[in-house]
């Protein structure tokens, strides 16, 4: 039976309203662990009341996407695992025509859907192998990742998907995209709307220390250092541009950037958290 063979993986953070249409739109027969990043014990009981084939995770502390969705995999007994953003909604025969696609190609790690982008321009008509997906639907054949893992736990969040495509591929492992398989997804915007500024500094900061931290796990920490020199000088000035100009939400935001890639340049684990408080 399908229903025995997936389980969906959705780490959730302040994503109360978002996460409600997801999950409406996964047929109930399919089992889903949501991992949610917070303390927040009234979300747990209230989707686990309307969703009865949910089982919903407290963190008590915000993991990221990486360390969330780890911890949500280290849960899954069956043969494939999707994970899904909060902000993705599936057709009515998605998950169908990812298990047709499985059976098809046994040997596959990843596939994803066509269109990755909602503007996405270029049509793919048929099954077709790459080098990395988006995060935001990821079908996993769990056995082939046995000797390779998930995601990078130091990775809070950004790139976390491109790194495990990365490593994938090093190992010879095949990824593909389906134009058999649709789903919607808003993008950038799996937490609440009242929460966007915050998380905007959030993005920001991380943005910075995932990039510098991907770039010299696989290109060496001196060329990563030259590289983004450009990056360092620009942040600094419109930091200091921006602070005498009193504009406050744009000197933050390219504070945030620059404290973002020097805590990565020193060395300094990703961690940053919004909001402080779970």
């Amino acid at each position: 039976m399908s229903q025995n063979k997936i389980t969906i993986v959705i780490t959730s953070y302040k994503s109360e309203e978002k996460i409600l249409s997801c999950l409406e739109s996964i047929n109930l027969k399919y089992k889903v662990i949501i991992i949610e990043n917070s303390t927040n014990q009234d979300f747990k009981k209230k989707i686990e009341k309307k969703h009865t084939n949910v089982e919903c995770v407290i963190a008590g502390e915000n993991l990221g996407y990486a360390k969330g969705n780890n911890l949500g995999l280290s849960k899954v007994k069956t043969e494939y695992a999707l994970i899904l953003n909060p902000d993705a909604i599936l057709e009515k025969n998605t998950i169908e025509n990812f298990l047709i696609t499985a059976n098809k190609i046994k040997t596959f790690s990843i596939i994803a859907p066509a269109v990755q982008e909602s503007n996405d321009e270029k049509k793919i008509e048929s099954i077709m192998e790459v080098k990395s997906v988006k995060g935001f639907a990821m079908f996993f054949n769990i056995k082939e990742f046995k000797n390779i893992g998930f995601f990078d736990k130091n990775i809070f969040i950004y790139l976390e998907e491109i790194d495990l495509c990365k490593r994938l591929k090093q190992n010879n492992k095949k990824i593909f995209l389906d134009p058999s398989i649709v789903i919607k997804h808003q993008g950038g915007s799996s937490h609440d709307e009242k929460y966007n500024f915050e998380m905007e500094l959030s993005r920001n900061w991380h943005w910075m220390w995932s990039s510098f931290y991907f770039s010299k796990k696989y290109n060496g920490y001196f060329f990563s250092l030259v590289v983004f020199s450009k990056k360092i000088i620009s942040s600094l000035f419109k930091s200091i541009f921006y602070f005498i100009t009193m504009n406050k939400q744009k000197r933050l935001i390219y504070f945030f950037r620059l404290s973002g890639l020097f805590n990565s340049i020193i060395g300094k684990t990703s961690w940053y958290r919004p909001f402080n408080n779970n």
